[in-house]
């Protein structure tokens, strides 16, 4: 079977600050580059895991320019332009498309709470840029699910090519599985459901594991693709432990802590989201320790 063009291990990068609060550019170019230095698929700026509802347009801008200028002709980037606004995200697409990204990344809309009409009509309005687009389903951050009989209508756009799957049902992952077209990409959201994802038929994972342990996460879905659900399974039961302790605080506030200890960027975050609790800090202290990560 043909491997899809966005089948594989995708990076939900962090964004680096400095002391003063502003986009560590330096920080961000070396994120870019270990990730492509460890074998993966892509890298995604600006998502949730990159803080992307406190980042201005002209970061984001930035953003998406640093990381195609370090990423092309090695790793496709994903961009993270998706707005509760469809004017918003229609813009943020453009932009990202101007700056050369490979596709992008657009979430539900969240808040509003749209009806399946209006998600089809959101989704439609930002595929229509003329950029490969993967709908990113997540009730947990967004408080509304986007079920599968709506998402086959959202996949009918020749420009929207996959899913990030990130509801947590492996059931409802299933029936996406069961009904999508052949060359359409699933990709898991959680760390640690993509083992079973693929098992399934999925095509990869959107880590943030992975901006600590690229090589290892893959390596895993690269095991996987192939069918070797032995070694991949090993890789999978190692990495559970970090799996779960990187969510033991909202996302990005554990693994940016981390990242901040391996000397990848400072421990700088934009409120609301702040630095890890002490209790919190010593417990990934151990989890650092565990994994003996550098």
């Amino acid at each position: 079977m043909n491997r899809k063009k966005y089948a594989g291990t995708w990076t939900a990068i962090i964004t680096p600050f400095d002391g003063f609060g502003k986009v560590d550019e330096a920080a961000l170019r070396k994120i870019v580059q270990r990730q492509i230095e460890n074998g993966v698929t892509g890298v995604v700026p600006c998502g949730t895991t990159g803080e992307s509802p406190t980042l201005t347009w002209a970061e984001q801008k930035r953003i998406f320019e640093i990381v195609v200028e370090e990423a092309k002709g090695k790793v496709m980037v994903m961009a993270g332009t998706g707005s509760n606004c469809t004017a918003d995200a229609v813009e943020h697409t453009r932009v990202a498309k101007e700056a050369g990204v490979d596709c992008c990344l657009v979430v539900t809309p969240y808040y509003n709470k749209p009806t399946p009409k209006g998600l089809v009509m959101h989704f439609n309005a930002v595929a229509d840029v003329g950029l490969p687009v993967i709908v990113y389903n997540i009730k947990g951050r967004c408080g509304i699910n986007i079920d599968t009989d709506t998402l086959m209508e959202i996949a009918k756009h020749k420009m929207i090519v996959g899913v990030k799957e990130a509801s947590g049902d492996l059931n409802q992952m299933r029936e996406v599985l069961d009904r999508c077209d052949d060359d359409f990409t699933v990709l898991c959201g959680d760390d640690g459901l993509t083992l079973e994802l693929i098992k399934m038929g999925g095509d990869g994972v959107i880590s943030v594991a992975s901006n600590l342990v690229p090589g290892q996460i893959s390596e895993m879905v690269e095991y996987a693709l192939v069918g070797n659900f032995e070694e991949a399974g090993k890789i999978n039961e190692h990495l559970m432990r970090l799996f779960k302790d990187i969510f033991v605080e909202a996302n990005p506030i554990p693994v940016k802590y981390i990242a901040s200890k391996l000397g990848l960027c400072e421990e700088v975050y934009r409120l609301p989201m702040c630095e890890a609790t002490d209790k919190t800090k010593q417990y990934l202290d151990e989890t650092i320790g565990f994994y003996n990560l550098k």
